[in-house]
């Protein structure tokens, strides 16, 4: 039956709730369909071993409305379980143009940002329809279904919220694409790892307060990145080349970095990494996690040592951005169903150009710039932003 053939056709609403326990749903639609009924909706939820069960049918004919109250509520009586049943016309009524979905992340998630998220969407035109979680640990992530406002306007509105209330959120539209295969592209220092690997380098070299002081302000925005790459790989000058080995052996990978890799590459995603530090280490995790894409700057060794420079062409800020499309065009993925993750100044045009733009623990610049932010040590936290459960990623992890 259509929603049009719905609109004005006598309706029940039948609500069961209390104690779950197996095949209370079966027990309420056999008992139901002794009077014929149409099913128009269903909606369960079971939150610490209480059911809610409510069923939209269609109004019995021949007058048996009564009839089918009274047995429902027989029935429920019997399993020690209350019924409510209301009386209207029609279904639901129609969603709202402009649907998204808004995921917010917590550690813990509080009441008072659940109603503050709440009330700003409320405020920004949009009506919650549903709310599901999507995990409960390493933090609590709900998704809430909103319609009534587009999605660019309620993205802003809610990051301005969730900076002042401590809770991260993403607002993405609502649609197929988001079930879609698509690419995830990620930055590699401070993101897949702890470690900046120019600073793995440096402390062999004897230079790593210097170098890290170069870092910071590349970082921060306050310098030219080719320019500040140069000045550090400098310092490197006269470094036997056995020592790309040694820092090999001491990346750190992020907490949650395998888990997010895994089970992306479990679901069909492509992913990539785009780097500012080095092939001869991003390589390497290339083969390690397995990863479809890798780019990075490339040390020069000569007759075995570091000679202090760099060549190719620099992956800098605009760089990434390039091989964001580059590699979404070999993947074959629409560039609005890229995602890209990163935590410097550096890798604000890669946020920008996606289709999400992710800050991980990021600066306050690149924070205020992107589409959302991450500011829990995990990465594959940003597998719930992507509508992706932890009973999913549990079970991608089994396979």
């Amino acid at each position: 039956m259509s929603a049009s053939q719905t609109s004005d056709v006598p309706t029940l609403l039948v609500k069961i709730f209390g104690k779950d326990r197996p095949g209370i749903t079966a027990g309420l639609f056999d008992t139901l369909a002794a009077y014929s009924v149409d099913v128009v909706d269903i909606e369960q939820v079971v939150t610490r071993g209480r059911i809610v069960l409510c069923a939209l049918v269609t109004r019995p004919a021949g007058g048996a409305e009564g009839e089918l109250r009274a047995t429902v509520h027989s029935w429920a009586e019997s399993l020690k379980m209350q019924a409510e049943i209301l009386s209207g016309t029609g279904d639901n009524r129609p969603r709202g143009s402009g649907r998204s979905h808004v995921t917010v992340l917590g550690h813990p998630l509080t009441a008072e940002s659940t109603a503050a998220i709440a009330a700003r969407i409320t405020a920004t035109g949009g009506n919650i329809d549903r709310i599901f979680r999507l995990a409960k640990y390493p933090v609590t992530a709900v998704e809430f279904a909103v319609s009534g406002c587009e999605t660019g306007p309620l993205r802003t509105a809610l990051a301005t919220a969730a900076a002042h209330i401590g809770v991260d959120v993403a607002v993405v539209s609502a649609g197929l694409h988001r079930r879609a295969q698509r690419l995830v592209v990620m930055d590699v220092d401070s993101t897949l790892i702890q470690d900046e690997v120019i600073e793995l380098f440096a402390a062999h070299a004897g230079c790593e307060a210097e170098v890290a002081e170069v870092t910071e302000r590349a970082m921060r925005g306050e310098l030219d990145f080719e320019q500040s790459l140069h000045a550090r790989v400098a310092l490197l000058e006269g470094l036997d080349a056995s020592v790309v080995d040694k820092v090999r052996a001491e990346v750190r990978l992020t907490p949650g970095a395998r888990t997010l890799i895994r089970t992306l590459k479990q679901l069909g995603y492509q992913v990539g990494v785009v780097s500012g530090g080095f092939t001869q280490v991003t390589d390497d995790l290339q083969e390690r996690l397995g990863l479809d894409f890798a780019s990075a700057n490339t040390l020069e060794i000569v007759d075995g040592k570091l000679t202090g420079r760099v060549t190719g062409d620099i992956v800098d800020r605009a760089g990434k951005a390039r091989l964001l499309r580059r590699f979404a065009a070999e993947a074959g993925v629409p560039l609005e169903q890229t995602v890209a993750i990163g935590d410097g100044a550096n890798d604000l045009d890669m946020l920008n150009a996606a289709g999400l733009g992710v800050a991980f623990n990021a600066k306050p610049v690149v924070r205020e710039a992107a589409h959302t932010a991450v500011n829990v040590p995990f990465l594959d936290t940003v597998l719930y932003l992507l509508g992706i459960t932890r009973e999913e990623v549990e079970a991608a992890g089994l396979t």
